[in-house]
């Protein structure tokens, strides 16, 4: 548990972002008895609960254990798996690496920014290594790689990271290792791809649902109401119901046309002691203001939660906000 001026702050790993109704339930009680009620969603696809009193990390992680979203105690941190949403093959490749990295001791001291992806649609976010099929990407793009067991190379590459790393965050910090890797790892038989995202847009999607929650925060209303559901977490702070369910007068963005889509922002004033602004309230007064592109607002230059790609941000510097794009 991290502290924060709002009380304890925790962070539920969801690889792949895959939740059975079991599991998300005990989410949403956990913040509702434990915490502040609220869950907020990262651009990693995990969920936060804040508000904690000092000690409930104790029942919270017993909590969580429980519903088998605490596996391992020694790997915890670097657990960060982001799988394309809307997928059906993806989540079992993510469960396969989460455990082969959890099964291999020399990864438990990756740093806790260490970020892998599957799937085509998630490709473009940046990750040290990535997935699309048999790709193998390497700091956000394809090495020409093309392997047979896609796990172990992932779990071969994150071991080269681990033991040359020295003091870098990411594997694109490291001079010359994507090369190393690759070299390490095989001989590039394709001509390296593109990498992008695709973010599913909040609405229909076949057989199931994309809703998104105003600046990536459900409110104890809206976590309650959808506890009864199963749900696969996004990186753009949205989940994945299955169905058509009725969310008519739950305030979510069900509708590529709402003014919240595409609007995010750090937690701000109260909750953050380092936020120069109540961001949060800037943002509401903001909406309805037309943009093309994804804004962020930030309550100081650490700029976090800003999603990737191409956004316009307004950052907080204490005598309002600096606009850059």
């Amino acid at each position: 548990m991290h502290p924060a001026a709002d009380g304890g702050l925790a962070r539920i790993r969801v690889p792949g972002g895959t939740l059975t109704k079991v599991q998300f339930r005990a989410i949403v009680t956990a913040s509702a008895e434990l915490g502040d009620g609220q869950l907020e969603l990262t651009s990693r696809a995990n969920f936060q609960i804040r508000g904690l009193a000092d000690g409930a990390q104790f029942e919270l992680g017993d909590r969580m254990a429980e519903a088998g979203l605490l596996p391992s105690l020694t790997h915890e941190r670097v657990r960060n798996i982001i799988a394309a949403p809307l997928s059906d093959d993806t989540q079992a490749v993510v469960d396969a690496l989460d455990r082969a990295i959890c099964a291999t001791p020399e990864l438990a001291d990756l740093p806790g920014r260490f970020l892998v992806t599957v799937g085509a649609e998630v490709a473009g976010l940046g990750a040290d290594i990535g997935l699309v099929d048999d790709a193998l990407l390497l700091a956000g793009r394809d090495t020409g790689l093309r392997v047979d067991d896609p796990v172990a190379a992932v779990v071969e590459a994150a071991r080269i990271f681990a033991a040359e790393r020295g003091t870098a965050w990411r594997l694109a910090e490291v001079p010359d290792l994507v090369a190393r890797i690759t070299a390490a790892l095989g001989t590039p038989t394709a001509s390296p791809g593109t990498v992008g995202t695709t973010p599913p847009p909040p609405g229909p999607a076949g057989d199931r649902f994309v809703v998104g929650a105003p600046l990536g925060r459900l409110d104890a209303r809206q976590a309650a109401a959808l506890a009864g559901f199963p749900v696969r977490l996004t990186p753009w702070r949205g989940l994945v119901l299955p169905g058509s369910p009725d969310l008519t007068g739950l305030g979510l963005i069900t509708d590529p046309d709402s003014p919240w889509h595409g609007v995010t922002a750090c937690t701000g004033r109260p909750g953050c002691a380092k936020s120069l602004a109540d961001v949060r309230t800037d943002a509401r007064n903001w909406l309805g203001t037309p943009h093309t592109r994804p804004v962020h607002w930030a309550g100081c230059a650490r700029r976090c939660g800003r999603p990737s790609g191409d956004v316009i941000e307004f950052v907080a510097t204490g005598d309002g906000y600096e606009e850059t794009s």
